[in-house]
């Protein structure tokens, strides 16, 4: 009778693979510099917005129209900022979602089961929250849509700034988090704010992209050919009556992440490389700038908790982000054979759900789409957003700070390279080779050590020598 077939638990938050955590690094670092940029835009947008000699000028160059009428295209540098600039950040969010689905932990059924379901939670959870809230106080269900966004550049700005050593499978966790909540932030917007539709340019706009593709197939390269192609396809997707933003997607998606023999990266990789900093240090922080302007006051806050609407957002952000994330993980976890990774607790995840609660980039978008023609609903959204946001960053501080201790721990045992060959120690624990270098630079200390006792001995008479190195009376060690 053949035994009966064992398999492992798989763990969930467990170390990632060193070409995983090689990226995951990278992707984190622009985005955690693109973040503190964004920090500082919001900052200047208040502060530009709210002091008295400076708000007409902010009015002035944010309603400031430019661009070719005849082409549909005379917008104002906010509307530029909102549709044109986050066809960026969304072209990036296209590529990375690609990696994922192709390359990276999405790629597994079973490993993209936990992101997938979280980052759901994450958002049922939310808009949940928000129309319950608004259905017990007689507000409007236009923004369901607001707080179910996270903002990862935010979040990773957020950690920068105090400082926590977060271990790298929480990090890879919210990034993977925060793209399948872009992927449906996009569905969101694609479906629920498309209006009316132009039919001539939205064919336009999907044959440029099938040329896009061609171009792309047939391995034709250059910047020349593929930006001016993007930005025609973005143009006509626009006058589609489609969030333009689409296009920036659509294009990201049809890349292609998966290495060649002959290839260190793939041109969706190369090309993030080269996009993720326009999109991180200058798409995303002049969107804040012309959109977190609001007016910020003693009133105005208190008026966020009196407001159905404002007061859904800030619920959904803090409550329902935080609630629909550890739920949903908790959940799988639950229901399935995976386990929690040794070296996390509950807790750690609790936290990092609370930090998902950060909604700014997108949420700020949708809750202008959402309250469209009401500016002054538009701008009480847009405090409850920042408001929210920095409630839920304020929560997650705390809660991150209490177990720093560990996580710092976690991250020093993750960088460590005592063999010195660029390659953390964790990752080579099976590698015989690894031993072999250990055991050299062992063997060279030991040297050295009986080197220094020798001299120390040769030079203090009333020391002898013994087998192994240099002691002292009665057999004592040195």
């Amino acid at each position: 009778m053949p035994a009966p077939r064992t398999t492992t638990p798989r763990k969930v938050l467990g170390r990632l693979s060193l070409p995983e955590r090689t990226f995951v690094a990278d992707a984190l670092r622009t985005e955690t510099v693109g973040g503190v940029l964004l920090l500082l835009a919001a900052v200047a947008a208040l502060v530009w917005a709210n002091i008295p000699a400076l708000h007409d000028s902010y009015e002035t160059v944010s309603h400031h129209h430019l661009g070719p009428a005849a082409l549909g295209l005379n917008l104002s540098i906010a509307h530029w900022a909102a549709d044109g600039l986050l066809a960026v950040f969304f072209f990036v969010a296209g590529i990375e979602l690609k990696r994922e689905l192709v390359a990276g932990d999405l790629r597994d059924p079973r490993a993209a089961a936990l992101p997938v379901v979280a980052a759901l939670c994450g958002m049922a959870a939310p808009a949940l929250v928000y129309a319950l809230t608004n259905l017990t106080g007689g507000g409007s269900l236009n923004g369901w849509a607001v707080p179910t966004a996270t903002d990862i550049a935010f979040a990773l700005a957020v950690l920068a700034v105090i400082g926590t050593s977060l271990p790298s499978a929480l990090r890879a966790f919210l990034l993977t988090l925060a793209v399948v909540d872009d992927l449906f932030a996009i569905l969101i917007i694609a479906v629920f704010f498309t209006d009316t539709l132009d039919f001539a340019a939205l064919g336009g706009a999907v044959a440029g992209l099938a040329v896009f593709w061609l171009l792309l197939r047939t391995g034709v390269r250059g910047w020349y050919v593929y930006v001016p192609l993007g930005v025609v396809i973005w143009a006509l997707m626009y006058n589609s009556g489609v969030h333009a933003t689409i296009a920036g997607v659509a294009m990201g998606l049809m890349l292609r992440c998966t290495r060649r023999e002959d290839e260190d990266r793939s041109p969706g990789e190369r090309i993030e490389h080269l996009v993720r900093p326009l999109s991180a240090g200058l798409a995303v922080p002049l969107f804040a700038l012309f959109s977190a302007g609001v007016g910020v006051s003693g009133r105005a806050l208190g008026d966020v908790f009196t407001q159905p609407e404002t007061l859904g957002v800030v619920l959904g952000l803090v409550v329902g982000k935080t609630i629909g994330i550890f739920g949903g993980t908790w959940l799988t976890v639950r229901f399935t054979r995976a386990s929690l990774s040794e070296d996390l607790a509950w807790a750690d995840l609790f936290a990092v759900a609370s930090l998902a609660g950060i909604g700014f980039t997108v949420s700020l978008l949708i809750g202008e789409l959402a309250f469209d023609g009401d500016a002054a609903l538009t701008d009480e959204v847009k405090a409850a957003v920042l408001l929210g946001s920095l409630i839920a960053a304020t929560l997650a501080t705390a809660l991150l700070k209490v177990r720093n201790a560990k996580y710092r721990r976690l991250w020093e045992a993750e960088e460590r390279d005592d063999d010195r060959d660029g390659i953390p120690d964790v990752y080579e624990q099976d590698d015989p080779a690894y031993h072999l270098r250990m055991a050299a630079i062992h063997d060279a200390k030991a040297a050295e050590h009986r080197r220094i006792a020798a001299e120390k001995a040769a030079a203090r008479p009333g020391l002898a020598e013994v087998p192994g190195g240099a002691g002292e009376e009665g057999d004592r060690p040195a």
